[in-house]
């Protein structure tokens, strides 16, 4: 009888569910919007408040995890107030990955610079869009409640790197795809 994916990476996946288990229920809370503040999530997933950085990692943390999207706008909403905040191109951002193989099977884990873990699967897929106005790719994954991260080029070329050799072919003119959780999801052209 074979194993069920869920149960051969249940470690994982509760690995996933406890990094979600502490975020506040902001899909609860509809406060009136209080005004727009000046904080800008960058392209590397910085937080920057008035033209500046804000580098202390628990307030980002506390940031990220009262963000809400709606209607492709970005607010930091706490049960009282609501505050619209700019996105250059998605809210969080990937730091690194690690790849589990059990049985044949393989699992993608990536974890971002706020501390959201996440599994790499239907619930979960990773997509790459085209940069508007560039030929760059724009690697991302769906983390929780419609909020998006954009893959970090080192760990996207890891990806990368690992659907070449899963492939067999370097040189090849076909579709590459990272296998995750049973599913396969595009990243891209070999040789393009």
């Amino acid at each position: 009888m074979p194993v069920s994916l869920e149960s051969l990476f249940s470690d994982l996946l509760v690995l996933q569910q406890a990094s979600a288990s502490g975020l506040p229920p902001v899909h609860l809370w509809n406060p009136p919007l209080s005004g727009d503040i000046d904080i800008v999530i960058d392209r590397e997933g910085r937080w920057i408040h008035e033209g500046v950085e804000i580098k202390r990692a628990p307030l980002v943390k506390l940031f990220a995890s009262i963000l809400r999207m709606e209607q492709s706008e970005y607010f930091l909403v706490t049960p009282e107030e609501k505050w619209r905040i700019t996105v250059e191109v998605a809210p969080l951002y990937v730091i690194s990955a690690s790849h589990d193989i059990r049985e044949g099977q393989q699992a993608v884990v990536l974890t971002t610079s706020t501390g959201d873990v996440v599994v790499v699967d239907k619930a979960h897929p990773l997509w790459v869009e085209q940069a508007e106005n560039s030929d760059q790719p724009l690697p991302l994954v769906l983390v929780r409640d419609n909020l998006t991260a954009l893959i970090g080029r080192n760990v996207f070329y890891d990806l990368v790197d690992r659907a070449l050799h899963a492939s067999g072919d370097e040189a090849a003119t076909d579709a590459l795809y990272l296998s995750s959780m049973g599913d396969q999801f595009l990243l891209g052209y070999a040789g393009a």
